[in-house]
């Protein structure tokens, strides 16, 4: 969901194109390879401008930190481990998540063309953005999409104080007759990015977002350790199996080595992530298909609406309706993004987009 939460008004506007080349610069004089970065610029900017922005440019400082602490590879050696013909693993030693999962995307794509469906494991990558980007891939050929990822723990199970499980994040994409409904969540009350946004925006954030490092609640952003499944059970539950199908199916646990205080223990940034993609022509015809969910989008829509609804809405509505607005007037940059920016303009000898110029 768009982050309507952090409305303030307390923030500059920046045109998408000049956000997203200042973006595509930096991570050209991080190191990366002028499509990679690309790449990267769009996954991030996707996010601002469908108002997703704890996934956009907030996190472009984390990124820089990472880096030079040498935990994301902005040149790496990426490699498919093994293949067959609906199924891979890649190893992305590193490498930053939007380039590697755009890669292995468009291979399985490939593959459910042939076979009907692709499945991807990828390990060893890092951070990467707003989960809905790659779905939306495979919405736009007839396709649907499905992601996962799971880091190591940041998000305390039901009735512990620290953290066990991570809040991995799922995203679902299907194909519409104008486009496509994109499904995308954490399995946490609220991303981990939306606690940075409440930092740079300086406010304070519900108390059922997250524990202290006592494990007990907190409304201070600043002060926030671990993130809080959502439903409980229910968040957690699905937190716990996304690692037994990704980081075990491949070898690479992400939670004991934390929980057991092994020696060996990945990176915090350090991550695992399924892909999919369904070739819907190989169950049924895909025009029809998006009529059938075009017609099953207007029949909830038309359902009766409580006194205090405006609207019944659909995974996506919030964002397209920001989408609308953010490309005719704007991103808002709360202060502390626009801060990040300004110290890595600084840091890397970049032009600022104009409006921050």
């Amino acid at each position: 969901m768009a982050d309507d939460y952090y409305n303030t008004d307390d923030h500059t506007r920046v045109a998408r194109d000049g956000l997203w080349t200042f973006t595509r610069d930096l991570f050209i004089a991080m190191g990366m390879n002028k499509e990679d970065a690309g790449i990267e610029a769009d996954v991030l900017i996707w996010a601002n401008v469908r108002g997703v922005d704890s996934h956009g440019v907030q996190l472009l400082s984390m990124y820089i930190d990472n880096v030079e602490q040498g935990t994301m590879n902005c040149r790496p050696d990426v490699e498919v481990v093994q293949e067959s013909a609906a199924t891979m693993l890649v190893e992305a030693d590193r490498s930053f998540g939007p380039p590697v999962t755009v890669f292995t995307m468009n291979r399985l794509m490939e593959k459910a063309k042939q076979t009907g469906i692709g499945w991807g494991l990828i390990r060893n990558l890092t951070h990467q953005g707003a989960m809905a980007y790659y779905t939306e891939l495979a919405a736009r050929r007839d396709m649907a999409g499905i992601a996962f990822v799971c880091n190591p723990p940041n998000m305390a199970p039901t009735g512990a104080r620290k953290a066990g499980v991570h809040n991995s994040p799922l995203a679902i994409g299907v194909p519409t007759g104008d486009g496509s409904m994109l499904y995308d969540i954490a399995t946490s009350v609220a991303a981990g990015g939306k606690i940075r946004v409440a930092q740079d925006k300086r406010i304070s954030i519900p108390e059922e977002w997250a524990l202290d490092e006592n494990g007990d609640p907190t409304t201070d952003p600043d002060l926030a350790k671990y993130v809080r499944p959502f439903g409980g059970y229910k968040g957690y539950g699905m937190a716990l199996m996304f690692e037994t199908l990704s980081s075990l199916m491949m070898g690479r646990p992400l939670l004991s080595p934390w929980t057991h205080e092994h020696e060996d223990r990945p990176s915090m940034y350090s991550q695992n992530s399924v892909v999919a993609a369904i070739d819907i022509a190989t169950f049924t015809d895909p025009e029809q298909y998006k009529k059938d969910v075009d017609d099953t989008i207007a029949g909830i829509k038309g359902l009766p609406r409580q006194d205090e609804a405006k609207e019944i809405m659909v995974p996506g509505d919030p964002e397209k309706a920001t989408e609308k607005d953010r490309l005719t007037n704007g991103i808002p940059l709360p202060v502390g993004t626009v801060e990040k920016i300004f110290a890595a303009a600084e840091q890397f000898s970049l032009d600022l987009p104009p409006e921050l110029a």
